[in-house]
């Protein structure tokens, strides 16, 4: 049986399940905000050490600003909201991306990642104004200025999941197969499993029906 250590997942559909059942794409943000928190509980449960959250990537910004706003005022109220309480079950929030958004919520990712960095029950990762393109670029700038060899293991050290085990699964919703500029660094080895369900109709039993389909797999890394 394999280990799971850590389950990175793209959320996608939250905008056509929105379209579909509310006629607001906003609606379908904030229904998928419901399907994380039982998704958070449900790798508690599984004794799962890092959960990956793709939340926003460096390509959305092409959306209308009127969406980013929303989803951003959401991330800001779910802050607030759940700060305390993720604190209390010993939960690291970690952000991974780009932190440049508006002052306020630049500063509440800062006071929640600085409130929780000491917490180890489960770590959280949420990729925001994440490119993985971007990040792998910039890590080569810096093991260059640095006169570092070049090599995986230098790399990797100026990787924005320094110190985070690769993925051992991933999970992408809403019937749409592709990586979208996520980890592609770090899921070289991960097992894949393309989910048709739009996020906010994700729920527990489908989350531990892939989790026991991966610890099923027979994982050579390469080997027979």
């Amino acid at each position: 049986m394999n280990p799971l250590k850590h389950v990175a997942i793209i959320m996608d559909g939250n905008g056509r399940w929105g379209l579909r059942y509310k006629n607001s794409r906003n609606a379908g943000h904030k229904a998928g905000l419901s399907t994380v928190e039982k998704i958070i509980k449900e790798t508690i449960k599984n004794k799962i050490k890092f959960l990956t959250l793709y939340a926003f990537s460096t390509e959305n910004w092409r959306r209308p600003k009127t969406e980013i706003n929303y989803l951003f005022k959401l991330l800001e109220n779910f802050l607030k909201d759940k700060i305390e309480d993720l604190n209390k079950q010993n939960i690291r929030l970690k952000i991974i991306g780009i932190k440049s958004f508006y002052p306020k919520l630049n500063k509440l990712l800062d006071i929640s990642e600085k409130k929780t960095f000491k917490n180890n029950k489960l770590q959280i990762n949420l990729a925001l104004n994440y490119g993985s393109k971007s990040e792998l670029v910039n890590a080569c700038k810096v093991l260059v200025k640095n006169k570092d060899k070049i090599n995986e293991s230098n790399l990797t050290k100026y990787l924005q999941t320094e110190g985070i085990p690769d993925p051992d699964l991933l999970i992408r919703t809403g019937n749409t197969k592709r990586l979208s500029n996520f980890l592609l660094w770090q899921l070289a080895y991960s097992e894949i499993f393309f989910e048709k369900k739009l996020w906010p109709d994700f729920n527990e039993k489908d989350y531990n029906k892939v989790i026991k389909n991966f610890k099923k797999i027979k994982r050579n890394f390469g080997k027979i």
